[in-house]
């Protein structure tokens, strides 16, 4: 049996994973909000732990590892969508729902067993609300339910803050009914507007938190083997998931190891839309950068360590990817390189195991380089179509370029340099220019028919 070590969050170590059940290796993921296009951010844990469950499968089999990632359907950002686009609350989280999906699967990742909504465990949350009150963590008051966290001694133990110095820098939502100011809200009234159900404190929503704790308990258990999600999910989502599961179900410890990914950065910088570089899947997708393309990106730089996504990396993973599709075509997969399995049971080195494929391609081993690939979700069947569209040869292009450069250097008129360059560019071009020659190099936004005429 391969021995996969987890950097534990709730430790802050490395530990060996061993399951609570070998016959059934649990996971829980948080999933998004659905209530727009997931950014590329997004996209980041559900390649990470796409690669976990891949890895879970191919060590205890694929019949038994359990993979739940949830869909948060009730929501206050979707009911502010719903009141400024005027469509219904139901047509806006279907259609999102599937947008997900569709992105998702052009990213590569395998559809997990179980993919919950929210709306469909109202009832098991309020059961759960009503456990706590009862166990004395949480107490109603104008029609809210709040937990106390002063009831749960361990509070702040995973992201390693003392509740003392969190309620002296708290900014949390001052109400008077609070009996502390981090305690936080279960459940909380519904006017005519916002959708709501009847519950023992009249009719409302749950609040964010509660899903995920009732979701995992219906669908994992009290005590199931990892949590994942994004290191900003970690307070206070997930703290809270934890005070609220450990005392509903104190039979159980909740999740046994805590994985979380980085964030990401674009060329450089934290992506936002204030600066013009914040991005969907789609919008990748519909530039004509391929779902593998961005997989085999995220994938080289490890999990717990911020990933900058560029436009160079890009060009380099699809140069890559293209190769290593010509070496492996009709051919079939044999055994999964050792070394490649022995890295990413060590904490998932994806990085490692990267570097493991371009040696097997350089041996020219494409059977292994087949099967070790598809380890990580690359050079599958499923996401491979975009590989068929052949790469532009742009050699002709190369060649008259370097030609006007060079009768420029002798006339020192660069009006026909600067023609070109300025109609590559257009056309979505990279133009390198060095002692060495011209090289060009197609882009994310490539479009071969601007360049008719050259």
């Amino acid at each position: 049996m391969v021995e996969i070590k987890l950097h534990n969050t709730k430790s802050r170590r490395k530990e060996v994973f061993e399951p609570i059940d070998p016959e059934n290796v649990r996971m829980y993921v948080c999933g998004p909000t659905v209530y727009d296009r997931a950014h590329i951010g997004n996209a980041r844990p559900v390649i990470v732990f796409d690669v976990l469950f891949r890895l879970l499968r191919h060590v205890y089999g694929a019949d038994h590892v359990t993979y739940v990632r949830n869909f948060t359907d009730v929501d206050d950002k979707i009911n502010a969508r719903a009141a400024e686009s005027g469509r219904s609350i139901g047509e806006i989280t279907a259609e999102t729902t599937q947008w997900y999906l569709d992105d998702m699967a052009e990213v590569g990742a395998l559809e997990p067993s179980h993919m919950p909504r929210a709306t469909a465990y109202i009832a098991q949350m309020v059961t759960m609300i009503e456990d706590l009150i009862a166990r004395g963590h949480a107490y109603a008051a104008e029609g809210h339910v709040l937990f106390s966290v002063e009831s749960y001694k361990d509070y702040g133990r995973l992201s390693g803050r003392a509740v003392d110095d969190m309620i002296a820098g708290a900014r949390v939502e001052v109400a008077p009914y609070k009996r502390n100011p981090m305690d936080f809200v279960l459940w909380k009234p519904s006017n005519a507007d916002v959708p709501g159900w009847q519950s023992p404190w009249g009719r409302g929503r749950p609040g964010w938190h509660i899903e995920c704790s009732a979701m995992s308990f219906e669908l994992l258990g009290a005590e199931f083997d990892i949590h994942g999600g994004g290191n900003d999910l970690m307070f206070p989502h997930h703290e809270n998931e934890i005070a609220q599961s450990c005392c509903a179900h104190p039979e159980g410890k909740f999740a046994r190891f805590w994985l979380h990914n980085e964030m990401l950065q674009v060329e450089g910088k934290k992506m936002s839309k204030s600066l013009g570089n914040f991005f969907t899947v789609r919008d990748l997708l519909d530039q004509g950068v391929p779902g593998e393309v961005i997989r085999f990106v995220f994938l080289s730089t490890h999990y717990g360590k911020p990933m900058d996504w560029t436009e160079k990396k890009a060009r380099e993973a699809e140069a890559t990817l293209r190769k290593w599709r010509s070496m492996t075509d009709g051919v079939e997969a044999v055994e999964v390189s050792p070394a490649a399995l022995e890295a990413l049971a060590d904490d998932l080195n994806t990085a490692g195991v990267i570097t493991e494929l371009h040696r097997l391609a350089g041996a020219g081993e494409a059977g292994a380089l087949k099967a070790t690939a598809g380890l990580l979700g690359l050079l599958t069947d499923e996401i491979g179509g975009w590989a068929t569209v052949p790469a532009a040869d742009l050699s002709a292009l190369e060649a008259k370029l370097a030609a006007a450069r060079e009768a420029a250097m002798a006339s020192k008129d660069f009006s026909e340099v600067d023609h070109l360059k300025s109609a590559l560019l257009a056309a979505g071009v990279e133009v390198r220019m060095s002692k060495a020659g011209v090289e060009l190099l197609p882009g994310a936004g490539f479009d071969a028919a601007k360049l008719e005429g050259l």
